[in-house]
């Protein structure tokens, strides 16, 4: 039984949905960071009619059935779409089933958990010391770069792995805009659908290992870098 176990294992196949995992999710995480930071940033210090809108519409995707997000993503990306016609004619080829599509379906999941981090952290700076800042003719990238961020940088970093490991683990609007298909748009949550589903569980045991490892590791570097700050 062990010697057929050991021959179920494709270690080919176990390591190509890993790879386009991780390739997903960093891209993705630094995507979602970069944006979600800078938006909450701005938010942070305007007041205007609609905010908690515009706020509770950031949230949605957060409360949202996956399969609803990649729907939507679908009707706004498809060829059928100006947005999609438009992407084929500037890459020459549609963006739906391909594995940037599996980015862009982690960015949008995954937002929610990083601007909702990073509100919280900029509400929690004294903002005497960005006064400060600006009383001796900083501008506001130079106050944004010097004092703000390094003040934020606990939230940044949990917001980052945070980004990361639901990119890791998206799976319904991933495999609604990007599909399943081996080597090219499978990661490793569909990877481990289709593992159960045709009774592969050797490979499914595998890919599920790789990502409670993976985001062990990740929760555990956070934790070292929580107590550090």
């Amino acid at each position: 039984m062990m010697a057929a176990s050991a021959a179920a294992v494709d270690w080919h196949a176990f390591i190509q949905p890993v790879k386009l995992s991780l390739l997903v999710a960093l891209i993705a995480s630094i995507l979602t960071t970069a944006c979600g930071t800078l938006i909450a940033w701005q938010l942070s210090k305007r007041r205007f009619r609609g905010k908690s809108l515009l706020e509770t519409a950031f949230m949605l995707p957060m409360v949202l059935p996956p399969t609803v997000v990649g729907f939507l993503l679908l009707l706004l990306l498809g060829r059928r779409s100006w947005l999609g016609r438009l992407i084929e004619q500037l890459f020459s080829q549609p963006i739906i089933f391909t594995w940037p599509a599996a980015v862009i379906a982690s960015v949008i999941v995954s937002f929610p958990l990083v601007y909702q981090t990073m509100k919280v952290g900029f509400a929690s700076i004294d903002r005497d010391l960005e006064a400060a800042g600006r009383s001796m003719g900083g501008g506001e990238w130079q106050i944004f770069r010097y004092i703000t961020l390094p003040l934020v940088s606990g939230s940044l970093l949990a917001a980052y792995v945070l980004s990361f490991a639901r990119s890791l683990g998206e799976f319904g609007a991933t495999l609604m805009i990007a599909g399943n298909i081996p080597g090219k748009t499978q990661t490793v949550p569909t990877a481990i659908y289709v593992a159960v589903e045709s009774g592969n569980m050797p490979m499914a045991w595998l890919w599920t290992g790789a990502v409670i490892a993976i985001s062990f590791v990740l929760l555990l570097a956070t934790g070292r870098g929580g107590r550090k700050e």
